[in-house]
């Protein structure tokens, strides 16, 4: 097995990993939404009148719908066909009613997800300089060969892998660095739970790592795949991905100097 991957699984049940972790991924949900006074005003109106076509199109201005339905994304999109779906809009706007003004206010002001908030944060924590080195502007990281960390956007992170390494993967990347004269880049993921999304993301990961360019390639994983057992994101990484570097963050700044 990888000897990261290994120190990393250590790491991750023999000390205080998620406490450690919590340096990188600060992940604090954020306070609730703010509905606009005006807007909620139209909405108890309408709930009041029992007005379906004008409690739709008010909800649909929100950032957030109350319900989860198959058939709002569509509306949001296409408000026309607000008026040639009663049938539909009847339903949708039943469940509402059932669920009261005071849940519905209740569903649209939630807090963001925290695993939308997680994106930049790995990007925040290499800023504060916890690799022992502050990441530098693209002109600065292509002007000399010192070790260094590029800091720019996914765009300009993009762009030097195509141009200097011919990286032609559609995923971007979160990492592009240089160690003792080694470029390297990776992908960097906090993998909350098994399952669904969070495996369509660790495989995001490995099929970066996986390109065939000239460069040290590193996914920079957090999070359960560590957990020892029948899961497969573990049984992956001590398997048939046992020979890549996959590495928790925690581990990264030994690797990196190590190269």
């Amino acid at each position: 097995m990888n000897y990261w991957t290994e120190l990393s699984i250590e790491y991750a049940n023999q000390k205080s990993y998620l406490d450690d972790l919590f340096q990188v991924y600060p992940t604090i949900p954020e306070g609730i939404r703010e509905i606009n006074e005006e807007r909620w005003t139209n909405i108890e109106i309408a709930f009041e009148k029992k007005n379906n076509d004008l409690l739709i199109r008010e909800l649909l201005k929100l950032e957030l719908f109350p319900i989860k339905d198959s058939y709002i994304a569509y509306f949001k999109r296409d408000g026309s066909a607000i008026d040639r779906n009663p049938k539909t809009i009847n339903r949708i706007c039943g469940r509402l009613y059932e669920m009261g003004l005071d849940k519905i206010f209740e569903r649209c002001s939630e807090p963001k997800e925290t695993n939308r908030q997680i994106g930049p944060l790995f990007r925040r924590w290499l800023n504060s300089k916890a690799l022992g080195i502050e990441p530098v502007s693209y002109e600065e990281f292509t002007s000399n060969n010192n070790d260094a960390i590029l800091n720019g956007s996914d765009a300009q992170l993009m762009k030097f892998a195509n141009e200097f390494l011919k990286y032609e993967h559609p995923k971007g990347l979160d990492f592009v660095g240089r160690f003792n004269g080694k470029l390297v880049i990776g992908e960097a993921k906090f993998l909350t739970d098994f399952g669904g999304h969070q495996n369509a993301q660790f495989n995001d990961a490995i099929s970066t790592i996986m390109t065939d360019i000239n460069a040290v390639k590193i996914a920079i994983l957090d999070g359960v795949l560590y957990i020892k057992g029948n899961n497969k994101m573990y049984k992956d990484i001590t398997g048939k991905y046992s020979n890549l570097n996959i590495m928790s963050s925690l581990v990264l700044r030994e690797f990196l100097y190590q190269l």
